[in-house]
């Protein structure tokens, strides 16, 4: 696919997947695309999920991923609500653009708290249920963690964000390693601009930071991208269906840049 709207093709037919920060942006998008790979999918999400679950004909749980207590709780109901789980998509997540000097010790800890204690306390307690399932499938059980290029590449104010995401990005490295032998592959995605709620927050920030109109700052992260545009939740919703496929069967412990070409340059 190309277009953005999302559903790489491949077959998920039989597997549980699990989507957090389902309820809108990347994360809606994604569990669509698994549902049409033939994934039944949990969606899960702190705001309202029903309508979501309901659409794609999955499940729904309301989580806050910064819960041990929660994450526990939402396992259980994938093992018995759906038999088990073959896919974990760590999706959930938050943007802040701030100076570190003017960044709270509250800020930054709970900034940390979502995009780095969320993906860590995901693949704690969903490696036991993957491993349960992993034999069944030519690529074993797929965990893929939502990262950025901010995790790639500096930038300034961006320090809390850039660092959160960057340890995304070795603890999907490490993990991957510690659980090849459960054939569980463990992977990271990382998108340059994607136009989401969350993509409208980060333009608003960085327009009254450099004192731009929003629209001049929107054509100005288009210009920055090689291919000349934005992406759209499709395009990275594409890239986490195929990880968790046997299409990538032997991907593991890396991560695939989803940016236009933006750090590239």
């Amino acid at each position: 696919m190309t277009d953005g709207n999302g559903g790489a093709s491949a077959d998920l037919s039989g597997r549980v997947a699990l989507v957090t920060g389902a309820s809108r942006g990347i994360g809606a998008v994604t569990a669509r695309a698994l549902a049409a790979a033939g994934a039944r999918v949990i969606v899960t999400d702190i705001a309202d999920v029903d309508g979501m679950a309901a659409e794609i004909g999955g499940l729904g749980l309301r989580q806050d991923v910064t819960s041990e207590a929660d994450w526990i709780e939402t396992m259980a109901f994938a093992r018995a609500e759906a038999g088990g789980l073959d896919i974990l998509v760590n999706n959930a997540g938050i943007f802040a653009l701030k100076p570190l000097v003017d960044t709270s010790l509250e800020e930054w800890r709970h900034m940390q708290s979502i995009n780095v204690e969320g993906v860590f306390l995901g693949c704690k307690h969903a490696i036991p249920l993957l491993a349960e399932r992993a034999s069944r499938w030519a690529g074993g059980g797929a965990i893929v963690n939502m990262s950025s290029i901010a995790g790639m590449v500096g930038g300034a104010n961006t320090v809390c964000y850039g660092t959160s995401k960057g340890a995304v990005r070795l603890l999907t490295k490490s993990l991957a390693i510690e659980v090849a032998s459960l054939r569980i592959r463990v992977n990271s995605v990382h998108p340059g601009f994607i136009e989401t709620a969350m993509g409208d927050q980060a333009i608003a920030a960085f327009s009254r930071s450099a004192d731009m109109s929003e629209q001049d700052m929107r054509d100005q992260f288009a210009r920055a991208h090689a291919l000349g545009h934005n992406g759209q939740p499709g395009h990275v919703a594409d890239g986490i269906v195929f990880l968790a496929s046997d299409r990538a069967a032997f991907i593991t412990g890396t991560e695939l840049v989803i940016d236009g070409g933006m750090i590239a340059q």
